[in-house]
């Protein structure tokens, strides 16, 4: 009975630091957590290894996941982007306050548009900084039960490199198109720290705002549609996608399903 004291008490005390804000003890609580589960297999047991075996297990949970819905997933290599209304504030409901920082910043709106996946859902409002000749945008997917939003900022190159910036605090399930520079920002809480980290970034790597292309709004629809075929074709080229079954389409090959398992590991120490 003591022994299941000691897992409940750490067990709690675990959950009760993962409620703070402070990043430090986040991390303590979610290693509590990891002692909780080394403690409920080992106390039984009195087997270290046994132990340890049960402390990993968390580890190959993504693995469910991945070879159950991800493997059977078939999804187009090209696809329209089509009009959509705005998301309500029950499934967003910070959309109204992530457009307001967009603007305050300068941008100007342009459209909302999305499409629909196998499963999954995506909702873009996109803007234009004329001045500065950057594109921004506010990004909801959902997936199932699970919805996230974000902030993706980009800056274009007259030879067709970009340069991107956001603040989506996940791994990239696929890997960037050689003529995309990505990089995340996971703890820029608004738009203007996310826009100040952009900026910095450019100007550390020798670039002003007139070195990058004067865009034409009108395009904007298409360009996103090319990149996403581009690297999906990118992705299918280094062997992480293939060919699926129905034409036109693309899923997931096991090398690709040992990057995506590698990719979610590393989400779940970050948010550790």
């Amino acid at each position: 009975m003591t022994q299941l004291f000691i897992v409940l008490g750490v067990l709690v005390l675990s959950f009760a630091l993962r409620s703070f804000q402070i990043r430090f003890l986040g991390k303590l609580g979610a290693l509590g957590i990891l002692a909780a589960t080394f403690l409920a297999v080992y106390f039984p047991t009195g087997s270290i290894i046994a132990g340890v075996g049960g402390l990993l297990a968390w580890f190959l949970l993504p693995w469910v996941e991945l070879l159950t819905r991800v493997r059977s997933m078939r999804l187009p290599i090209s696809k329209e982007l089509e009009k959509k209304s705005p998301p309500g504030s029950s499934r967003f409901p910070a959309f109204t306050e992530m457009t307001s920082e967009v603007e305050e910043e300068g941008f100007e709106y342009i459209s909302d548009s999305g499409w629909d996946w196998e499963g999954m859902n995506q909702f873009y409002r996109i803007f234009y900084n004329e001045e500065e000749r950057e594109q921004a945008a506010i990004c909801l997917t959902e997936q199932e039960d699970v919805s996230w939003g974000c902030f993706t900022l980009s800056s274009r190159l007259p030879d067709g490199r970009i340069y991107r910036t956001t603040n989506v605090p996940f791994s990239s399930p696929m890997k960037s198109a050689p003529h995309v520079t990505l990089r995340q920002e996971p703890f820029a809480d608004t738009f203007g720290e996310m826009l100040d980290a952009h900026r910095l970034w450019l100007n550390g790597l020798g670039y002003i705002s007139d070195d990058f292309v004067a865009e034409d709004t009108g395009e904007f629809l298409s360009m996103i549609e090319k990149e996403t075929d581009q690297q999906i074709r990118h992705n299918i080229d280094l062997g992480l996608l293939r060919l699926a079954e129905t034409a036109e389409t693309f899923c997931y090959s096991w090398k690709g399903l040992f990057y995506l398992y590698f990719q979610l590991v590393k989400d779940m120490v970050k948010m550790c």
